[in-house]
């Protein structure tokens, strides 16, 4: 069964999605608060994009799937149930990356509760969590709209990152 919201088809990567890719990996603002915050090449957008597919392996909709807003089919970004080793423990987290075309219009919290719904009734996980920089003050907001509280703080690749947990 396909994740859908209200406004929001989500479908895999394929090759021919590799310019909208760049179009994120390259606007600085997008990337502020991934890894580490610069920007990426056509060398780092592809194996960023070889990392996407190789999320794809855990399971049908699982990884970052795009975001195609339905009323047009224009892609919006990116969301997806990424798995996610933390502290040596396995866990699902809820990924959301909107284009800025696209920012404050509610698409990353449709986006975000579409796969709590989705990770609970499909995949009978309990669990999720958010993996957000704690300068990211706008992502902290959408995990805190689905109910997500702050748990801890962890170093993740380097940086400090907060993890926000919903069971």
């Amino acid at each position: 069964m396909p994740v859908e919201s209200e406004r929001l088809l989500f479908r895999p990567y394929t090759d021919d999605d590799f310019d909208f890719l760049m179009s994120l990996l390259t606007d600085p603002e997008m990337v502020k608060f991934i890894g580490n915050g610069e920007t990426r090449n056509i060398y780092g957008g592809k194996n960023f994009l070889s990392w996407i597919y190789s999320t794809y392996k855990f399971g049908d909709n699982l990884g970052l799937l795009l975001l195609v807003r339905k009323e047009d089919n224009v892609l919006i970004g990116h969301a997806g149930l990424v798995p996610q080793v933390i502290e040596n423990e396995v866990e699902i987290e809820i990924g959301y990356w909107i284009a800025r075309d696209y920012w404050g219009q509610g698409y990353a919290t449709e986006a975000a509760i579409a796969l709590w719904k989705y990770g609970k009734e499909h995949l009978n996980k309990q669990r999720f969590i958010a993996l957000i920089q704690p300068e990211n003050v706008v992502s902290q907001k959408v995990a805190k709209n689905i109910g997500m509280v702050m748990e801890k703080k962890i170093i993740l690749g380097g940086k400090s990152v907060n993890v926000f947990s919903i069971s």
